[in-house]
């Protein structure tokens, strides 16, 4: 037994060794943003496309001062800002860019968590497809509620040129990319417009004016970011 002892210990010296080396081997170095241009939101994201113009009055839902905090060491840049249509009707728009994705601490700013901390509840009706032309993008759809205020949602994420859901989907690019050596970037992608509570019929919301909305900021971004925001 006394001379099993070192060996064992030889053992298992050897395997936290060789596992330390691996996690360094493995440890993701390269920044893919390095490579390509910078994203600056309030440049890239026009402020005017198609029908749509900026509209001041009515700032979209914020994150509480904490779930800020955790978003300003989450995300490189966010942007907020309502678009109005000739027919009055708004659409808010939420982006979050970070130039480090390959963390699942990133889902702070995921509507589930982020509407919930300012005191709404949140009904899901799960995953679609929105037809653009080049591709279909996946999107989730949600709806927001606190007191009279009902406000669909419909939310996407990207990790590179690559758009997708949160779940099984994204971890798997994340995990393919971190084996590859690389820190990926990467949006989550929000858009929400305001229904009264009067006018709900309490079904699910008609999410129609949203996909009109994202084909029209897709076709109005610049060629060279587009993939970055909706995927290809």
């Amino acid at each position: 037994m006394s001379r099993r002892l070192p060996l064992a210990i030889f053992l298992a010296a050897g395997l936290m060794l060789g596992g330390a080396a691996a996690s360094v081997w493995l440890k993701p170095t390269k920044m893919m943003a390095d490579g390509k241009p910078p994203v600056v939101l309030h440049t890239v994201v026009p402020e005017s496309f198609g029908d749509w113009r900026v509209d001041p009055s009515i700032i979209p839902v914020l994150p509480d001062p904490t779930v800020q905090n955790k978003l300003d060491a989450l995300y490189s840049e966010t942007l907020n800002r309502t678009y109005i249509n000739p027919s009055g009707q708004r659409i808010m728009l939420s982006i979050a860019y970070g130039r480090n994705q390959n963390s699942e601490s990133t889902a702070a700013h995921r509507p589930e968590f982020c509407y919930v901390s300012q005191g709404f509840t949140i009904k899901g009706f799960g995953k679609e497809h929105v037809a653009l032309p080049a591709h279909s993008l996946n999107v989730v759809r949600l709806e927001a509620q606190a007191d009279r205020r009902i406000e669909p949602i419909t939310y996407w994420v990207t990790l590179n040129e690559e758009a997708s859901t949160p779940g099984l989907d994204r971890k798997l690019q994340q995990l393919r990319y971190g084996l590859q050596g690389f820190i990926v970037d990467g949006m989550l992608m929000r858009i929400s417009s305001l229904t009264d509570l009067a006018a709900s019929s309490g079904g699910k919301p008609d999410y129609r004016l949203h996909d009109q909305f994202i084909a029209d900021l897709e076709k109005a971004m610049t060629p060279g970011f587009r993939p970055r925001f909706f995927g290809s």
